[in-house]
């Protein structure tokens, strides 16, 4: 959607507009909701993340600056959410890793599963702070620009920080078995 498009549907949700609000939803919840699943590690935590977002987008949607791209917004959004989530999950329970099961699955099906789950696991691993750059960068297709809003973060921190988190991720990829050097 470009920026025109974006700021009619913006001051559409201004003004209550439903179907504007569902539009906006049905854009961005995948996405949102892969950011906080991949910075939760949990479905149901991700959903709750996803549906707290929106809730949030729309009770702020008058705040809303337009010099800025909703997808930022939204996703800066997203990301506080999921670590006021993770800063709630320490005070409660720890992160316990259920790997998907195998049975009935084609191997290579298997297989593919199995290194979706060890990157999965291993970027659970990684600090909030680095894994929050993965997670835009890698799954949610952000540039560093975009990124740096999201997290209100320089650019130059953006670049060393990611710079960081994907040598944290290939070390422990290694160590894991998942890579060869």
């Amino acid at each position: 959607m470009n920026k025109d498009q974006e700021i009619a549907m913006v001051t559409d949700c201004q003004h209550g507009d439903k179907k504007a609000m569902d539009t906006l939803v049905r854009q961005m919840q995948k996405p949102v909701y892969n950011a906080a699943y991949r910075m939760l590690g949990d479905p149901d935590e991700a959903a709750d993340v996803t549906q707290a977002t929106f809730l949030n987008v729309f009770e702020n949607i008058q705040q809303f600056d337009p010099r800025y791209r909703l997808f930022s917004w939204t996703y800066r959004i997203a990301m506080n959410e999921a670590i006021d989530q993770l800063k709630r999950r320490k005070r409660t329970e720890p992160l316990e890793h259920s790997p998907v099961s195998d049975a009935d699955l084609p191997q290579e099906t298997v297989a593919t599963s199995q290194l979706c789950s060890e990157v999965q696991a291993t970027l659970m691993e990684l600090t909030e702070e680095h894994r929050a750059v993965i997670v835009l960068r890698h799954f949610g297709d952000c540039s560093y620009r975009d990124i740096g809003r999201i997290l209100q973060l320089p650019e130059k921190t953006v670049k060393s920080r990611l710079f960081t988190a994907r040598q944290q991720m290939k070390n422990k990829l290694h160590q894991h078995g998942v890579f060869s050097s």
